[in-house]
């Protein structure tokens, strides 16, 4: 091939390129409006990603797969926070971003980490998919096996989502293994595989992830499991107190000043948020109804009796 001919196929590729940059740009620019078009419209939440597959992104992109990646996450980290707590939200794109975004940029850790909290929520706040969130951290792991980190987000997912404490143990310890992981990871494995259900130690799962993220959506959500587990903790020590109760009068109590007065319980008896808590039919301890607080579906005395 001669020089010119060399010379006019180098331009011509050289164009392709700078003709594909743009091009892909408006694809994103196009995504993102449809994707606030539909957050406008909650209850019609039937929105697409226009470009589903990340392999096809990634042999378009000509070098920019981490600038891409940043778009999608961003993207993601939006899509869900406008979503989340609002009645009848969806989440359907959700999974596609953060599929787009792990495979435009592999090594990008923040998406396996908040995307997995993001999609492990149960509705209203997320999606309550796992079982998906579980696969973008074994994703993560395959790709970056060195982070011990995601061994534990493993942990936490298989322990407070799925209820598999052995598969929750496994996780920890085998990240433990790591020579920079924390000594706290080879802990939690043996109180998982110990405790299993046990609040005290979903408590100190959740303390982990608040005091190892900076992200204050992640910190919020951790805040709130924290104080829902310490309220369900009380509930739980206020139930054996009325039972103790019972054992002594023949009776269950009908107040928590009946408790009181016994000399079963002192102290303030609230909640994290500082609402007294009542006592319930049959002597069960409930929270106040004007407490904010949200136990899950597994805590509270009634499930211990």
């Amino acid at each position: 091939m001669s020089r010119g001919s060399q010379n006019k196929s180098h331009a011509r590729a050289l164009w392709l390129a700078l003709l594909a940059v743009p091009v892909l740009f408006v694809l994103c620019a196009e995504l993102q409006a449809r994707i606030d078009s539909d957050t406008r419209l909650m209850n019609q939440d039937k929105d697409e990603l226009l470009l589903r597959s990340g392999w096809l992104l990634k042999k378009l992109s000509l070098g920019y797969e981490p600038l891409l990646a940043d778009v999608y996450w961003t993207r993601a980290v939006q899509y869900y926070g406008t979503r989340a707590r609002r009645p009848g939200a969806t989440y359907e794109s959700l999974w596609p971003l953060l599929d787009i975004t792990t495979t435009l940029d592999p090594k990008l850790m923040i998406a396996y980490r908040f995307g997995a909290v993001f999609l492990s929520e149960r509705p209203p706040v997320g999606p309550g998919r796992a079982d998906l969130a579980v696969d973008l951290v074994k994703r993560g792991i395959a790709e970056n096996p060195d982070e011990w980190r995601l061994y534990q987000d493993l942990g936490f997912l298989y322990s407070i989502h799925l209820k598999d404490y052995q598969k929750a143990a496994d996780a920890y310890l085998e990240g433990s293994k790591n020579p920079h992981a924390q000594v706290w990871m080879k802990v939690m494995a043996a109180r998982v595989a110990e405790a299993g259900n046990a609040l005290e130690t979903s408590r100190l799962i959740w303390i982990e992830v608040y005091s190892n993220s900076k992200d204050e959506l992640v910190r919020r959500r951790a805040t709130q499991h924290i104080h829902a587990l310490d309220a369900a903790l009380g509930l739980k020590r206020l139930n054996e107190s009325s039972e103790d109760y019972w054992r002594k009068f023949g009776r269950f109590p009908t107040s928590m000043q009946e408790l009181r007065d016994a000399g079963f319980v002192g102290g303030a008896l609230q909640d994290p948020e500082g609402f007294p808590y009542v006592m319930g039919a049959n002597g069960v301890p409930q929270l106040n109804p004007k407490s904010t607080i949200v136990l899950d579906s597994d805590q509270g005395p009634e499930k211990l009796r």
